[in-house]
Order: C-alpha cells, then sequence, then structure tokens
C-alpha cells in the first residue's frame, strides 16, 4: 500500500521508523485473560476468589492463570500508563500491543495511553486462539477473515478509526484447528496485500513454529516480515531451535520475568529462568542470527505489573540489557534486538 510504504502505523497514525527507538515487540496493556484461567490445585481452591495481596504474591507467580482478578488487566490502566512514564524514562520508545480480537483489544484506550506518556503504540489486527473465536468468527470464510484484517489496518478497529500497525498477536493452538488454519491463511493474503508486519503465537509444542510458518507460507506470507513469539516455552533443543531459525521468521524471545516452577499449560515444559533466556540470546547471536531477535515480557496479568510487586515494562531496559553485556553480547547487538529488528519488522514495505 503507497500511503503505508516506508511507514510504522501507530494507535496516533503514521511515523517515520527511525521515531520508534527501544521497541518492546510483545506486551498486553489492556487485556483480559480469563479464556485461559487454570483452576488452582483442589487444597487451594479460595485462591481462585482471593484479593491479591502482599501474602499470596508468590503464589500468584507461580499460578498466575489460577486467580480470576488476576486475569483482568484491563481494570488496571492508570497503573500501566505509570508504568509506561516510568519506561519512556528508562529510555523505551515504542511497545507493540499485541491484544487482538476475543480478549477485550480496547484501541481507544491504546490511544489515550499513547497521548498521555508519548509511548509510540502498534496496535494488532486480528484474532487470537480458536477458543476465543466467536461463532461468527468460525463461520467467515478464509476471504471474509482477510478483508477483517485489512479494514482494522486501513480503516480501524473496535469501532474506531484507529488503525493497527500489525497482524497479531495470531493465536494459534496445538494441533490447529480449521478455524485458526483459515485465520493464518487470511493473515498472509492481508500481509501480501499491505507489506505489513505479522505476530505469532504459536501452539505450546516444538513443532508448533514450523506448522504456522508452513501454512503462512502457502498462503503467500512474508516470513521475513513475521516474528514467532514465544519461543521461551516452545522450542527449548538448541538443535531444533537452529533448524527452525533457517525458516526467517525473527525469533521471538519475550517472557523474561516469567519464571514459574509448573508450567499450567504444558507441563513437559521447564519454563527457563532469564539467565537461561540470555544465554540462549548470546548462541543465537553466535550462531548470526542477532538480525533476527526480538524481546518483551508479554506482560498480561496483574502481578507482572509493579504495583503488585512484578517486574514492569521496564525490566529489560534496567536489567536484562546489563546482563546480556555481561555476557558477551555488544551493545551494537543490543542495539540491533531493541532498535533495529523491530524497526525493520514494523515498517510496511
Amino acid at each position: 500500500m503507497p500511503q503505508l510504504s516506508g511507514s510504522v502505523q501507530t494507535v496516533l497514525g503514521l511515523i517515520e521508523p527511525q521515531q520508534l527507538g527501544r521497541t518492546m515487540t510483545h506486551e498486553h496493556l489492556t487485556m483480559t485473560f480469563e479464556c485461559c484461567y487454570f483452576p488452582p490445585a483442589p487444597h487451594e481452591e479460595s485462591m481462585a476468589e482471593a484479593p491479591i495481596e502482599m501474602k499470596n504474591l508468590f503464589w500468584l507467580k507461580q499460578n498466575p492463570y489460577s486467580s480470576h482478578e488476576n486475569l483482568l488487566l484491563n481494570q488496571e490502566i492508570d497503573a500501566v500508563k505509570e508504568e509506561l512514564l516510568v519506561y519512556k524514562q528508562a529510555g523505551g520508545g515504542a511497545i507493540v500491543e499485541n491484544t487482538t480480537m476475543g480478549i477485550s483489544r480496547n484501541v481507544a484506550t491504546l490511544k489515550r495511553l499513547a497521548q498521555e506518556t508519548g509511548v509510540h503504540i502498534i496496535a494488532g489486527a486480528g484474532f487470537y486462539v480458536d477458543i476465543t473465536h466467536s461463532e461468527e468468527t468460525r463461520k467467515m470464510t478464509v476471504e471474509k477473515l482477510s478483508d477483517v484484517i485489512i479494514s482494522e489496518v486501513l480503516h480501524g478497529a473496535d469501532g474506531t478509526d484507529i488503525r493497527c500497525g500489525v497482524i497479531g498477536e495470531i493465536g494459534t493452538s496445538w494441533p490447529i484447528t480449521d478455524s485458526e488454519k483459515r485465520v493464518l491463511q487470511a493473515t498472509a493474503h492481508a500481509q501480501a496485500q499491505l507489506g505489513c508486519p505479522v505476530i505469532i503465537h504459536p501452539g505450546r509444542n516444538s513443532a508448533a513454529p514450523g506448522a504456522v510458518v508452513r501454512i503462512l507460507q502457502e498462503a503467500g506470507g512474508d516470513i521475513g516480515k513475521t516474528v514467532m513469539s514465544h519461543l521461551d516455552r516452545t522450542i527449548l533443543d538448541h538443535g531444533e531451535l537452529l533448524e527452525f531459525a533457517k525458516m526467517g521468521s525473527y525469533l521471538e524471545y519475550d517472557l523474561f520475568g516469567t519464571e514459574m516452577l509448573n508450567y499450567p499449560f504444558n507441563l513437559k515444559v521447564d519454563m527457563p529462568s532469564d539467565n537461561q533466556r540470555v544465554k540462549t540470546l548470546t548462541c543465537l547471536v553466535a550462531e548470526g542470527y542477532e538480525d533476527k531477535i526480538v524481546i518483551a515480557h508479554d506482560i498480561h496479568t496483574k502481578n507482572r505489573l509493579t504495583k503488585y510487586g512484578g517486574h514492569g515494562y521496564s525490566y529489560i531496559l534496567n536489567s536484562i540489557v546489563p546482563k546480556m553485556l555481561l555476557r558477551g553480547i555488544t551493545q551494537s547487538q543490543v542495539n540491533k534486538i531493541l532498535i533495529d529488528n523491530p524497526r525493520e519488522w514494523l515498517t510496511f514495505k
């Protein structure tokens, strides 16, 4: 699209790519995650309805999806605003907000946050995982789904004229469902027309990222303009990771700050520590993938906010970057990961 080519589309309009600065490529500022509520253990059932208090913060860190209140990030707009101001002060420039249809996207709120904080916010178009698809969505053809996505980028989302600047996070389960496959195909068709960035939430299986890429490729998608999210909980074997990296997508490590003993959605996964994440980044850089790495926190529950004792949106800038430098990643390579790679990805062709 000529009017978008060479620009980045934020909720406040088009900007020059150089204006982005340091960018977190996968965050949420207002959303609900009730679709993924996971009941607590039988002896802890009362915790599901318990308020968030100092005495249960560690329990929440280990069981973030077992508290109903914790899943309502959209109740914390004031706290998120304060965090964005801190993020900007820490050197942050932009945030890609990955909330799509089905998990309470609210682009009007995103616009207000951008206006009040000065942080560039890029909103996401499209659909999340199958469990959040409406009956209307399930009945749509690939062509209709593509039309919806394109309209959210060209005309506006949520009944507004506020336009999305990225498709995604497009959600997939494992195995990929028929409805999710149609959404992926529609995503590829829309991307081919728009020349826009795409970001994917893969299912929780090491084969999922590759399966998604193949569907996108067959439908005409641009894998070099696509981010594969959540690799830190998806591909844990180094050899498998390098094989996937050859497929050409951006490699996103976006769960910095998330450390738990048991990952409820796939108990076979031992959630890595932040030190292990940094080690993986170091290995990817050594293998020549510094141009394909992006990072973030994927904040999507209340307990990740500093208001509730969490790390907040500035954690990578304040704590992870110094650790990356300590482990041999150069400042130039850090700048690629935080500035150059997001800029290249987010710029419309």
